[in-house]
């Protein structure tokens, strides 16, 4: 399988993605409805209702199973991108269901369903749990990082920039710094444990562009001086 991702720079107008598919290869796509073309025998995209085990009971999605050969092109959103991960069977990270593009044929998934707080911060019920050869594809916003976790010294990272984490892993959702800063961040992840966490940028790249954009001065000190006026004043 050959992924050729094609876009023009930071135009804003999202990705393209190419997908080449060959003879006796499968490729499970998550997010069907943006394959805006197609080149192969009719019978190559198959979608079927997909339940994974623990999540959304009554909630099923939808996936296509494509198979060679074949070339099809996915369109992404604005500030939306494909980071692809070469899986060898070992992995411990643990995915957000969401950010789940596409997964090849030999990678099956474990689900992991979270405790009721981190449910209620996380808005999510499940990760998920990659094992097999394979490659899977990611959803990201903006630039992909990587931090090494200690098993005593921890990490905040804010809890919605979160792509992946180990299994092993240790959480508790917090805040830090002073009384001020405190009261006007977003909740963050403490994590401690052994491998890496990868987080992503282009959240926390958008909400700066928005404030700077649509805020003026007065409006802006107010929401951050007042306690919780990131919650009061839109």
């Amino acid at each position: 399988m050959n992924i050729d991702i094609q876009d023009e720079g930071d135009s804003g107008s999202g990705q393209a993605v190419a997908f080449t598919v060959e003879a006796n290869e499968e490729i499970h796509v998550l997010h069907p409805q943006q394959i805006i073309a197609y080149q192969g025998p009719s019978s190559g995209r198959a979608d079927r209702l997909m339940d994974v085990k623990g999540m959304y009971r009554k909630r099923k999605l939808i996936r296509s199973d494509m198979t060679g050969p074949c070339r099809f092109v996915a369109a992404l959103p604005p500030g939306y991108r494909v980071k692809t991960f070469h899986l060898d069977g070992k992995s411990d990270l643990l995915y957000d269901f969401r950010h789940l593009f596409f997964y090849s044929k030999g990678i099956t998934m474990q689900t992991r369903v979270l405790s009721m707080k981190n449910m209620f911060v996380t808005r999510d019920i499940i990760k998920v749990k990659f094992s097999g050869p394979g490659s899977i594809g990611i959803l990201t916003e903006g630039t992909v990082c990587e931090a090494e976790l200690h098993p005593f010294d921890p990490i905040y990272i804010d809890a919605g920039s979160i792509i992946a984490y180990p299994e092993n892993a240790k959480l508790e959702l917090t805040v830090y710094g002073n009384h001020l800063a405190s009261q006007h961040m977003s909740y963050h992840w403490k994590m401690t444990g052994h491998g890496p966490v990868m987080f992503q940028a282009g959240r926390q790249s958008r909400r700066f562009e928005r404030d700077n954009n649509e805020d003026g001065i007065i409006k802006r000190f107010l929401r951050e001086a007042i306690p919780f006026g990131g919650v009061f004043i839109k």
